[in-house]
Formats: structure tokens, C-alpha cells, sequence
């Protein structure tokens, strides 16, 4: 066989047993996988779920990302919890952040860029031994108004159907009402009542003037002066009698008799 040829061909198969073994990059996982839990009871049976291995058990989740710094503490046999070790790091990591075991553990990952500097990202939690995402606080507050919405429209829609007799009352008077001759409303006239306004001053100027009132009989005296006469004397410390009305105290009319 031709050595160009045989070369070509160990060329060839060493590409694609390379190909096979060479496996491809995972992607990290996404921002929303809520949806989604993760179980492994062949796991669970196998190990203990504390403290010590909790971490293994969450790395063959979907949930974890690859790239983040407590899978570089692995590849160096290095607890992948320790924060010694993580603190002096920056990047993606996984903390505990709460824990009762063996039931519940949860899980926080966020970006560290300091010692003392770290940005929360996303919260995992394994109860039972099942890992599952916490949804976060604007899925939570958007999953409870809609459920409102929707409760205060259902419950819109149901008293409609009940109140539905009354719209027809209230339609019924309506047009009961629109058919009833409504009365004409009185406009003014300006015009008119400057026209009534000269007649009446033309009148009045026309009639004569009023006669003045008749004089009083002799020896009457008005109230007011009385009373002026009564707060002189009370000023003056006598006391007067009062003034007897010649007009009121003369008695009854004496009839003429035929």
C-alpha cells in the first residue's frame, strides 16, 4: 500500500476518534428555569445529603453553571464550599446560604467582586431531595396580580349576569322617561323687561305724590317720645307716672239713638 495513501487515512480516523472524544461545551443554564426540578434517587440511596457531598449532588443538576469558581476549587481537590478560598476569587459561585438538614438546603448564586463585594443573581433550593429554582420577587408579584385580575373580572362577569333585570328596569324607565313631553323652559327676554321697566317708571311719575300723614289730636304723645321722656327721667333719678294715650283710654263710641 502506498505509504501517502495509509497516511491519509490514519490522518482521517485520528480526526474523528478526536471528534468524539473532545465533548462539547455546556451552556451555562438559563435565567428562568422555574419551570423544571431535578431528582436522583440512585444518588440519594447511595450518599449521604449533608453538608459535605450537598454540593455533588447539585453539580449533576441542570442548574448549575460549569464556569463558576467553586467547579475550579474541584479541580483542585479543594472543598468546593470553602470560603477562604472563594472569598480571594471573583466570578460566578455557589453559596449555602441556609440549610436544615437533611430535608432543605438552600443554595445562592451570585457574582463576587471583592472580598467583601457580591451581587445575589438567582436562588435554588433542595427540599427533599429534589432541587428545584425559587422563582424571583417580580415573577411572584406578577404571577399574584394577575390572579387578582382575573378573580375581580370573573367576579364582575358573574354579578352582571345578575343584575341584568335591573338593566332592563332602568332601560324601561329611560324610555318611559324620553317619551314624556318634557315642559318648555321660560327663556327671558331682555327687551320685555326694559319695556316693562319704562311703563312702570313712566307711571310713577304721572300719579301725584303721596299726602302726608294727618296731624295728631291734642295732647297726643308718640311712643318714641315717651320713651325718650321715660330714659330723661331715669337719668334724672324721678320717676314719672306714664302718659295715658287720649287716644286708646277714651272708652267706647257712644252710639247716637234713634
Amino acid at each position: 500500500m502506498d505509504s501517502s495513501l495509509l497516511s491519509t487515512a490514519t490522518a482521517e480516523t485520528f480526526n474523528g476518534n478526536a471528534a468524539e472524544q473532545i465533548a462539547p461545551p455546556m451552556q451555562p443554564p438559563g435565567t428562568d428555569m422555574t419551570g423544571i426540578c431535578f431528582r436522583d434517587q440512585l444518588w440519594i440511596n447511595s450518599y449521604p445529603l449533608d453538608r459535605n457531598y450537598v454540593f455533588d449532588y447539585f453539580a449533576l443538576s441542570p442548574f448549575y453553571d460549569i464556569t463558576c469558581n467553586n467547579e475550579t476549587l474541584r479541580r483542585r481537590s479543594i472543598h468546593p464550599l470553602d470560603h477562604s478560598h472563594l472569598s480571594k476569587m471573583t466570578g460566578l459561585e455557589y453559596v449555602i446560604s441556609d440549610a436544615t438538614e437533611p430535608n432543605l438546603f438552600v443554595f445562592r448564586k451570585q457574582k463576587r467582586d471583592g472580598p467583601e463585594r457580591v451581587t445575589p443573581m438567582l436562588t435554588y433550593y433542595i427540599l427533599d431531595g429534589t432541587i428545584y429554582q425559587a422563582p424571583q420577587l417580580c415573577s411572584v408579584f406578577a404571577a399574584r396580580v394577575g390572579r387578582a385580575v382575573y378573580n375581580i373580572s370573573k367576579a364582575f362577569s358573574v354579578a352582571a349576569s345578575k343584575l341584568e333585570t335591573i338593566r332592563q328596569v332602568d332601560a324601561e324607565s329611560e324610555k318611559k322617561e324620553a317619551s314624556e313631553p318634557k315642559p318648555a323652559s321660560e327663556t327671558v327676554d331682555l327687551k320685555e323687561m326694559k319695556r316693562v321697566d319704562v311703563i312702570l317708571t313712566s307711571l310713577y311719575r304721572k300719579l301725584p305724590p303721596a299726602p302726608p300723614p294727618p296731624p295728631f289730636p291734642e295732647g297726643y304723645v308718640s311712643q318714641e317720645a315717651l320713651g325718650e321722656k321715660e330714659e330723661l327721667g331715669t337719668q334724672g333719678g324721678e320717676s314719672q307716672q306714664p302718659q295715658i294715650d287720649p287716644i286708646i283710654e277714651q272708652g267706647p263710641a257712644k252710639r247716637i239713638k234713634f
